[in-house]
């Protein structure tokens, strides 16, 4: 009801890159040497586009959950992945400064588990504090293997606090249980799985019923009311198979996501309750489930205030906003599975000084430009004269974002000596509708649709790769907006 001041989920995002790739030219591309994949080559995956990964989704998915949210509210920052990128630096640190959360936040990575997205939504359901769940995987796999076919990129984040909630949570179960079905080390290359069969009969059959039932006996409901069941895995007729094992009803058991995304690893959990909140009505019952070493449950109840959520692109949006790739080799190439002849243009120093990194964060990472307190211009980046030529003020800046800003292309090109990992590098003047201008590297693009005048949105993007120090370096660039965000 309104005015709902019950701790919940106040909001809810999701993030799946533009690039999908068939299963199919996957399947083709390795038939000479496992001809067994054409059975698990239909559909297509999400995959990321070079300058993407795990923290750029999940700026993204944060950055759609925030909508119509005050995030200087937050109290904490979570981020659970099995892929992050930077194992010995705060991955949510980075994520929290692109998305210009508070510095006094507590920010978390959460890994060690398929599960560590659902654990970490336990965790921050039995507190009290306003906090940003958010969960992104982007899973290393190696060529023709059965992995490369189920995966799938993607994120998705959780708004959890005080307020008036799309929907609370009635009861949960969990348990750890040393069940290893796949593993990585430090020093893999990709997971190393065991036998399907064996997942399905020892694992998920003996582990996530009972769960389930611990869950739904202390929430006092029947497995027949629940309306949705969030169920991960993409194993064939897994879903299913819990489904009947619980007593819930199989109409109930939600779209797994994998003919057209895949399985996206520790997210897939909150994506599956993302998808099932765009569809809920109140008094719904969402029952979601986590598995990696034991299993979570979770039941939550949709209230009157799912009618009063902010329009977003969630997961139907993202799943619409696609680009078929057909090329099994570029993907191949963006996941450094194969060695390119990169060629002298890409032999430069990448070298970052990290103590410029630190003084031009607010800049670099937050994308923060300034506004002129005396006549109002904007202007990215900030300095200390005000670029109006009829103002000139000195010291009159204070911080504007801009990552949140439309803006329109003035000019461009599509330059193919200029060294890109994808061909031709498009960059271009971006004339923001509110003020300012820069000039931007453009993403998630074909250079044959650019134009005068097209409306593009700012996006957290890897900008290059020290390969000689494995330092990643972030910044923001111009993708085309969606449809109703240029208008």
């Amino acid at each position: 009801m309104a005015g709902d001041l019950r701790y919940g989920i106040l909001s809810f995002g999701a993030y799946i890159p533009r690039l999908r790739l068939a299963r199919k030219a996957i399947a083709e591309a390795n038939a000479w040497f496992n001809p067994a994949l054409k059975a698990q080559g239909k559909g297509e995956r999400a995959i990321c586009n070079w300058d993407e990964d795990p923290i750029t989704m999940a700026v993204e998915a944060g950055r759609d959950a925030l909508l119509g949210h005050a995030a200087a509210k937050l109290a904490g920052l979570r981020f659970a992945s099995t892929s992050f990128p930077f194992l010995d630096r705060l991955n949510a640190g980075l994520v929290g400064e692109a998305l210009s959360l508070p510095e006094e936040i507590s920010a978390q990575d959460v890994a060690g588990s398929q599960r560590a997205a659902t654990t970490a939504l336990l965790q921050a359901l039995q507190g009290q504090d306003n906090i940003l769940l958010l969960a992104a995987d982007k899973r290393a796999a190696k060529a023709a293997s059965p992995l490369e076919m189920a995966a799938g990129d993607g994120a998705a984040a959780l708004l959890l606090g005080h307020g008036a909630p799309l929907a609370i949570l009635l009861a949960s179960a969990t348990r750890s249980a040393d069940f290893v079905d796949h593993y990585r080390t430090a020093d893999s290359d990709g997971d190393y799985g065991w036998e399907e069969r064996w997942i399905r009969d020892a694992g998920y059959a003996q582990i996530v019923p009972p769960v389930i039932s611990r869950c739904l006996e202390r929430a006092g409901k029947p497995a027949s009311a629940v309306t949705h069941f969030c169920m991960p895995a993409t194993l064939p007729r897994l879903g299913n198979a819990m489904a009947k094992a619980a007593g819930i009803a199989e109409t109930a058991l939600r779209d797994n996501l994998h003919s057209v995304c895949g399985e996206t690893g520790t997210a897939h959990p909150l994506l599956l309750l993302a998808a099932a909140l765009e569809e809920a009505r109140p008094g719904d019952l969402i029952l979601v489930v986590g598995f990696g070493q034991g299993a979570d449950a979770l039941l939550f109840e949709v209230t009157a205030e799912i009618a009063q959520t902010t329009p977003r692109l969630g997961v139907k949006g993202h799943l619409a906003r696609r680009r078929a790739e057909t090329n099994y080799a570029k993907f191949l190439a963006f996941n450094d599975v194969i060695a390119l002849e990169r060629g002298m243009r890409a032999e430069a120093d990448k070298q970052t000084a990290l103590s410029s990194l630190w003084r031009n964060r607010a800049a670099l990472t937050s994308f923060m430009g300034g506004q002129c307190g005396k006549c109002g211009t904007r202007q990215f980046p900030l300095s200390r004269v005000c670029v109006n030529p009829n103002c000139g003020a000195i010291d009159s800046q204070e911080p504007h974002a801009f990552a949140g800003k439309i803006g329109r292309i003035n000019s461009y090109t599509a330059d193919r000596l200029t060294y890109s990992p994808d061909p031709p590098a498009c960059y271009g003047m971006i004339q923001f509708d509110e003020g300012g201008r820069w000039m931007m590297d453009f993403t998630d693009i074909d250079a044959e649709a650019l134009s005068v005048g097209q409306p593009m949105r700012m996006m957290f993007r890897i900008k290059d790769i020290d390969q000689q120090r494995g330092f990643r370096r972030y910044f923001w660039k111009a993708a085309p907006a969606a449809s109703t965000e240029g208008n």
